[in-house]
């Protein structure tokens, strides 16, 4: 059996072909999510547990292809299987509760506040990684939070809750990032997501039978398309980073947000109010400098 990382580019040595590849796998990730997005919304009525099942079953399918052209065995018994676990129930968490936002979000706000996980993963990296924290990232941690904050609009009724949904999936998903950080090196990126996909498919698959529903045709392309965009934003990042430094693309996963904004005005005129639209720009300016202290740091390490 072949080495699981044989077929893996190296990051070792960046070079400006494999900065521009990585560059080109970003956007594919950025207007795949955001598809993803609008084919959860144009679902409609159908329930949220059919969506999120919808959406792992491609990418499982696709995953499982892949091992099995890599003559790999993707269930095969693992020492990290209790991380692997946590990981995919974290993320299923983190997506259940970003498809809950988008019923009443603007694509783009949804986006956003599901943006923030690259400052969870800051915070839970010190905690549970044992990494040092950088304390150029307290203004940049002070301006996502602003930020989330003129996002979400706080107020004390039930209309806030699609915002905390939004926002509470950029914690989850911060979490499963943090563990997926933990694996680098012990488990292929196709393992992990193939875990991620099959946990959640397992999960959410009774509920088909719990919550019934009978989609339209145009549902049903939506519900297709919610797996297969999800699929093509997975890979688009998983290839990204293995093309270039987390710490020299990370940004660019903010080029989601910027798609799901014009998706969102193509399709439904959404066009974010003037806090969300600061808001949003405090949380992009809070990953700028975030970038830019991490990049300083590995500079100092070579």
């Amino acid at each position: 059996m072949p080495n699981q990382n044989s077929q893996i580019p190296s990051c070792n040595k960046i070079t400006g072909d494999n900065m521009t590849r990585a560059m080109a796998w970003m956007i594919l990730s950025g207007i795949s999510f955001a598809f993803m997005g609008a084919a959860v919304k144009l679902s409609g009525d159908v329930p949220l547990t059919t969506k999120v099942f919808f959406r792992n079953l491609v990418t499982m399918i696709l995953t499982a292809w892949v091992a099995v052209r890599m003559h790999q065995n993707p269930l095969a018994t693992t020492p990290n299987l209790g991380r692997l676990v946590l990981r995919s129930l974290f993320g299923l968490m983190g997506v259940g509760l970003y498809f809950l936002a988008l019923y009443q979000l603007n694509l783009a706000e949804a986006s956003l506040l599901n943006k923030t996980s690259p400052f969870f993963v800051t915070i839970f990296a010190v905690f549970f990684l044992k990494e040092k924290f950088n304390r150029t990232m307290i203004p940049a941690l002070a301006l996502a939070f602003v930020g989330a904050v003129l996002v979400v609009k706080p107020r004390f009724d039930v209309t806030i809750l699609p915002a905390v949904a939004g926002f509470s999936s950029g914690m989850f998903a911060g979490m499963a990032y943090t563990l997926v950080r933990s694996l680098k090196g012990r488990e292929s990126p196709n393992r992990i997501i193939f875990f991620f996909s099959f946990i959640s498919s397992l999960a959410t698959l009774p509920f088909l039978f719990i919550f019934p529903s009978s989609p339209t045709g145009t549902q049903w392309l939506a519900l297709i398309g919610t797996g297969i965009f999800a699929a093509g934003g997975q890979y688009g990042l998983t290839f990204a980073y293995h093309h270039a430094r987390a710490s020299r693309i990370s940004v660019f996963t903010y080029l989601h947000v910027l798609f799901s904004l014009v998706v969102g005005y193509l399709l439904w005129n959404e066009k974010p109010d003037l806090p969300s639209i600061f808001g949003g720009l405090l949380i992009i300016a809070g990953a700028v400098i975030s970038h830019r202290a991490t990049s300083r740091e590995n500079k100092g390490l070579n």
